[in-house]
């Protein structure tokens, strides 16, 4: 594995034609794709982890009629049970179950009839099982976060350069609908020229992180069995998608921008120690580990173009669920998230006072969201779900590039160790590493762009 140092652009990103879809329908008498002529094509999708995460994907694609699902895998009997009898109940012939040990999924990627893949796993595993879809030439879509590593975001960039299989990082937050309507005020210049934003990841985790009781790791349930380990070893922004991206493709990082610099700072780690005596008492086994994940971590990114972005990483403490958007410009700026909604515009709004931003949000509601919105009730946290397995759907079909790509997966999921060497080294400034080897001066925006995804 080269270091960052030694990478020297090589060629061009490779970019796969483009090639016209068949059409689809979600619901009755609905139709997506350009081409409508052909209704008898289904674009053939298997499954890496069907756990709670990959059901909820499952879900949304089994209310499609243009999808086959000829394969899922995952080490979980359980799982697999829950997934069956999902497919067996929407109509779907039985898929074959790949189960047998962790590299079970490499017999899935060995099909030929599968095309995409959608990847739902434990973190760690996201790197690998990403680049071996790619290598067998599989559209690959990955949830958040897509690496862990620096080493691992370079390995997602150079398989893809070198396979030309693209990746989409399946990052939700970016089609919730007050956030697509924030974009489309950004991209109206309702702000002006962007100056700075906010946002994280604040959510009280510590009954995911324990379950049951104060238990994690082997024999705990859900994503106690493996996320909790990563608050043990790491202390780092462990999860900066869900609030970065949605700025990102704001301020068109990649595409005409980049990140350039980072750095982190991190509180004490009080709140998981403090939960498990409340729960199980200071005698507990797990009352005596060392927490390294500081309980609030707090970094800030600099930008190619002058904007400044602060991220948040608060999940070990009591709180409301909160992304903290704010997004500022020379003309004002907005305040968003499920409890809070306002915005300030200079000769609009009355001075030095804040406007409910409701009416706003109706006015530049996104294109996307007026076609499909009825459509995506139901599909997962409040319509987003629909529309990011609508977009990953339709590109593998149409053999489009994705509109997040693996630039975006790798430039996004880079904040992690970043802001850990950060930390580590007494909060030094880190340089991001140019993922796309300069071609982001280049690069046009092309999120939600599409007038179908």
């Amino acid at each position: 594995m080269k270091n960052d140092k030694e990478r020297l652009p090589r060629r061009s990103f490779i970019k796969t034609a483009a090639a016209a879809g068949a059409a689809i329908s979600v619901a009755p008498n609905m139709a997506f794709g350009k081409n409508k002529k052909d209704k008898s094509k289904k674009v053939k999708i298997g499954f890496i982890g069907v756990g709670g995460r990959g059901r909820s994907h499952l879900h949304n694609i089994l209310k499609r009629d243009d999808v086959a699902i000829p394969a899922i895998c995952d080490i979980d009997p359980k799982a697999i049970e829950k997934a069956l009898d999902m497919i067996s109940k929407a109509g779907f012939p039985k898929p074959e179950v790949y189960q047998d040990g962790e590299h079970a999924y490499e017999k899935l990627l060995a099909r030929d009839d599968v095309e995409g893949v959608i990847i739902a796993t434990p973190w760690l595993w996201h790197t690998p099982m990403s680049v071996d879809g790619m290598k067998a030439g599989k559209y690959v879509g990955v949830e958040v976060s897509a690496a862990t590593t620096l080493a691992e975001c370079w390995d997602l960039v150079d398989t893809y350069e070198e396979t030309g299989s693209p990746l989409m990082i399946l990052e939700n937050v970016n089609y919730r609908r007050d956030v697509m309507a924030v974009m489309n005020m950004v991209r109206q210049n309702v702000f002006g020229e962007l100056l700075h934003a906010r946002c994280g990841y604040r959510h009280d985790l510590r009954g995911v992180k324990f379950n049951p009781g104060v238990e994690f790791g082997k024999g705990a349930n859900g994503e106690a069995r493996w996320r909790t380990q990563h608050s043990l070893k790491r202390n780092a922004d462990l999860y900066p998608t869900h609030g970065v991206g949605p700025v990102a493709t704001m301020m068109n990082v990649n595409r005409g921008n980049a990140f350039v610099s980072l750095t982190s700072h991190a509180t004490k780690s009080r709140g998981l120690h403090k939960y498990i005596v409340d729960h199980a008492g200071e005698d507990h086994p797990n009352a005596k580990l060392k927490w390294r994940l500081g309980d609030i971590v707090t970094t800030t990114i600099n930008t190619a173009m002058g904007e400044t972005i602060i991220v948040t990483h608060d999940t070990n403490s009591p709180k409301p669920y909160s992304l903290d958007f704010q997004v500022q410009g020379t003309q004002g700026l907005t305040e968003f998230d499920y409890d809070k909604k306002r915005i300030y515009v200079e000769g609009v709004s009355k001075p030095h006072h804040w406007d409910d931003m409701r009416e706003w949000l109706k006015k530049y509601d996104h294109p996307l969201w007026k076609k499909y919105g009825e459509y995506a009730a139901g599909s997962g946290h409040g319509g987003m779900d629909f529309f990011v397995d609508h977009a990953f759907v339709e590109v593998v079909k149409r053999k489009e590039e994705p509109p997040l790509d693996v630039y975006d997966a790798a430039a996004w999921s880079a904040i992690t160790p970043l802001s850990e060497r950060s930390l580590a080294e007494g909060n030094a400034p880190q340089t991001f590493p140019d993922f796309t080897r300069g071609n982001w001066i280049k690069r046009k925006p092309i999120f939600a762009l599409n007038d179908d995804y």
